[in-house]
């Protein structure tokens, strides 16, 4: 009888955190929408100040902060490992370009990425990321 009390709410907690999940998904399609006409105007701006360092910097940051954020919406619908490396290398490398960096931090930057390759290449198990292991858990 408690077993069976207690599948009934972890089922009722995993659907209650998966639309939680999809409502965060729904809200993060909305800011990603606002950001992209950002970025347009952004571009707009970049065009009158021809070229302007600043104004590319903050363009750039922009469009990095809307990639990640697609890259984030995928590992909210994934579930994989491979999707949270790839939300980190974004990331990392938004933090090199878009930002004046000291030499020490881009090293540590470099060292981070070539990390998360490391392990991506060699310690990363596809068959332990299979979004069919995870619905057999519940």
């Amino acid at each position: 009888m408690r077993t069976k009390i207690k599948q009934i709410a972890q089922a009722i907690l995993y659907d209650a955190a998966m639309f939680m999940e999809l409502l965060i998904g729904l809200i993060i399609i909305v800011a990603l929408l606002i950001s992209t006409v950002g970025l347009l105007h952004g571009l707009n701006v970049l065009y009158v100040e021809r070229l302007n360092d600043f104004a590319f910097r903050e363009f750039l940051s922009g469009a990095f902060n809307v990639v990640i954020g697609i890259e984030f919406l995928k590992m909210l619908c994934r579930h994989t490992l491979s999707s949270v490396i790839e939300v980190l290398l974004f990331a990392i490398a938004r933090g090199m370009v878009a930002e004046h960096t000291t030499p020490v931090e881009n090293l540590l930057s470099i060292a981070a990425i070539a990390i998360l390759f490391v392990v991506r290449k060699y310690l990363f198990i596809p068959g332990l990321d299979d979004n069919r292991n995870q619905d057999e858990h519940i």
